[in-house]
C-alpha cells in the first residue's frame, strides 16, 4: 500500500498525468514521422497466429485506428495524444499504449511494425465504419479474407 502511495505522488510530482477518461486525452495532431498505416512483419509473438496480422492507422489530424486480423477482425478507434515526453495510442477503452519508432520501425502493444502504402482491405472497411459512427468503441463486423470460401473456377 506505501508503495502504491509512494508512486502515486511520484506521479504527481514529476508532472506525468494519467488519461483515466478518453474525452479528456487531447488529440494531437501526427508528426510526420508517425503518420500513415503502419502493418506487422512476419510472426508475432503478441499476435494469436503466425499468421495474424496487427496495423496502426494513424492520420495527420492526430485519429488512430489499431487494427488486428486473423479468424475475425478487431479494430480499436483512438487518438494520439502526448504524454510527457512520450507519444501514446489512447483507444476508446482509455487503454494507453506507447508508440516508440527506432530505425524506421513502429514498437506498439508488444508488436513491430513498418510503414506500408495501404492499409489491409479489412482495415480500410473499419475506416470508412469508423467515418461513419465516429462514436464506436470497436469494430467486429467484419469478416476477413482468410476466413471467405474461395471462389470456384
Amino acid at each position: 500500500m506505501k508503495k502504491w502511495m509512494a508512486l502515486s505522488a511520484l506521479l504527481v510530482l514529476s508532472g506525468c498525468a494519467q488519461i483515466s477518461n478518453y474525452d479528456e486525452a487531447v488529440k494531437t495532431p501526427a508528426p510526420q514521422t508517425l503518420q500513415g498505416n503502419w502493418q506487422t512483419v512476419g510472426p508475432q509473438s503478441d499476435l494469436i497466429s503466425d499468421r495474424a496480422l496487427g496495423s496502426l492507422i494513424i492520420t495527420p489530424q492526430g485519429d488512430t485506428l489499431d487494427c488486428r486480423q486473423w479468424q475475425r477482425v478487431i479494430a480499436k478507434p483512438g487518438k494520439l495524444a502526448r504524454e510527457g515526453d512520450t507519444w501514446v495510442n489512447v483507444n476508446r477503452f482509455v487503454r494507453v499504449m506507447p508508440l516508440e519508432l527506432e530505425d524506421g520501425e513502429l514498437y506498439y502493444d508488444g508488436l513491430r511494425l513498418r510503414k506500408v502504402a495501404q492499409p489491409t482491405v479489412e482495415c480500410q472497411q473499419a475506416l470508412e465504419k469508423m467515418k461513419q459512427q465516429p462514436n464506436v468503441r470497436v469494430i467486429q463486423d467484419i469478416e476477413p479474407q482468410i476466413m471467405r470460401p474461395a471462389t470456384q473456377k
